[in-house]
């Protein structure tokens, strides 16, 4: 397994050329999560590439679907599919879609993408874990964006009250949504009351700070008997300068001399 440091700095530099090779969308919201998704899959997640369908795994679900560039180079930087297959992201026939797909996508749990259901495909997976006596965790990383919707909220109140205490929701807090930030659309805060009134453990962290990603998953679950809520406070386009917290690029993609500097900037030069 890569170095906890090297394969966030890999998820990234998939992900941006990913979305320039497609000129798609979303790499702002893959780069805010990178820090995440390197801690869980690089020291946390229990899974095994060569047998996705083990039945004692984790469960990794992206709520927030179409950060999902993100999603499918952490997993081919683990082993469930060679690296060179990213090569093929949104392109025709591609497995590989713009938003995350489990169809014939290995270590994919879910598709996601239609904006807050992974909480309630979650905590569904998390209860029936609960009553078949498994010791697996199901993880949820969700947008702020998504706490907008009141099908996030029905889990949260769910989960609590059947003491899912194998369930972690890792909301993505970058402040910025498709069309402003979250502030403007739909202010959230209290953000991290709101999940403890729910009923949940919460934590907020600098959701790139992988000593503080470290500490909190490895005190999950932070209440006995009761869900826990990750709430990551985390920059919009983290890594490439002149993406941080820039709405811009939620859709716009890197090409050109954009690409060149977010390369450089990652740590490798365009290719």
């Amino acid at each position: 397994m890569l170095p906890t440091p090297e394969l966030a700095r890999r998820i990234r530099r998939h992900s941006v050329l990913m979305t320039s090779r497609a000129n798609a969308s979303h790499i702002g919201s893959s780069l805010s999560m990178a820090d995440l998704l390197a801690v869980l899959y690089g020291e946390f997640l229990r899974f095994d590439p060569q047998h996705p369908d083990w039945p004692d795994r984790d469960r990794f679900i992206l709520s927030k679907g179409h950060g999902c560039a993100a999603l499918y180079a952490v997993l081919a930087e683990t082993g469930y599919f060679p690296v060179e297959r990213l090569e093929t992201f949104y392109q025709d026939g591609s497995p590989l879609a713009g938003h995350a797909t489990h169809k014939d996508v290995a270590g994919v749990e879910v598709s996601t993408g239609s904006l807050g259901h992974g909480l309630s495909l979650g905590t569904g997976m998390a209860l029936a874990g609960k009553r078949d006596g498994k010791a697996h965790r199901v993880w949820v990383l969700l947008s702020d964006g998504e706490c907008d919707e009141g099908s996030t909220w029905e889990p949260a109140l769910f989960a609590p009250h059947h003491r899912l205490d194998n369930l972690v929701a890792i909301v993505d807090y970058n402040k910025i949504q498709s069309f402003g930030t979250v502030k403007e659309v739909l202010d959230l805060e209290p953000l991290a009351d709101k999940w403890r009134a729910f009923g949940w453990g919460v934590r907020e962290i600098d959701g790139h700070d992988l000593g503080a990603i470290r500490e909190a998953f490895a005190a999950v679950p932070f209440v006995a008997d009761r869900p826990s809520c990750i709430v990551a406070h985390t920059i919009k386009g983290k890594g490439v300068s002149y993406m941080e917290n820039q709405l811009l690029w939620h859709y716009r993609a890197p090409r050109g001399q954009d690409l060149e500097i977010a390369l450089r900037e990652i740590g490798e030069e365009s290719q």
